[in-house]
């Protein structure tokens, strides 16, 4: 199985860069997050970030530090695995111990990160149909959840973006507004075939 985790800033294209591996070669994408945001919704809470936040951090604290690596791999598994996709890509990890345990499986991480300002009006012009209130703050709010996710703000469990970033092996600028543009460096940096 070829191994992907992904990481990086909010409003970086993470997602997007997902999308391009999912329909250009085949991968399956199975999003953190949105494991996290479904484990919100059963417990009757809201879907914000530091309720996720909270969430990952107590996972990781009952399950270990990869554990949602392991959810992803669990999910690639029962949706046919090696048979049906050429490979998952899981992001976005903002644990180290999440780079670390996805490292120990021969994955790989990449880290994509753009202008705060691009990023900003990218989760800000859009519905990114997520209901999680993203579009809702200020730019001094989203530099600030930004500082809050770059280090431990707590024990081992809690986020720690930094700690991920130095643990990438590979690194993508993406200030580009074209979706063609970026899918091509994308390629270029993973060595894929256009």
């Amino acid at each position: 199985m070829i191994l992907l985790g992904l990481s990086g800033t909010n409003g970086s294209g993470k997602d997007s860069l997902a999308q391009f591996l999912v329909e250009e070669h085949n991968f399956l994408f199975v999003s953190s997050s949105d494991l996290l945001r479904e484990e919100a919704r059963k417990r009757g809470l809201g879907v914000e970030r530091d309720v996720l936040r909270d969430i990952s951090a107590e996972w990781r604290r009952q399950s270990g530090l990869g554990v949602l690596v392991d959810k992803a791999i669990e999910t690639y598994k029962s949706e046919g695995g090696d048979v049906a996709y050429a490979g998952l890509i899981t992001g976005s990890l903002r644990n180290p111990g999440e780079a670390d345990h996805l490292h120990e499986l021969k994955g790989k991480m990449i880290w994509l990160d753009a202008d705060p300002k691009v990023r900003f009006n990218r989760i800000t012009s859009k519905d990114r149909g997520r209901g999680d209130l993203e579009n809702n703050h200020s730019y001094e709010k989203f530099i600030a959840d930004e500082v809050l996710e770059m280090d431990h703000s707590g024990d081992h469990a809690t986020l720690s973006l930094a700690g991920v970033k130095d643990r990438c092996d590979i690194f993508i600028e993406n200030d580009s507004q074209d979706i063609s543009t970026f899918n091509k460096l994308i390629a270029k940096s993973l060595g894929l075939e256009p």
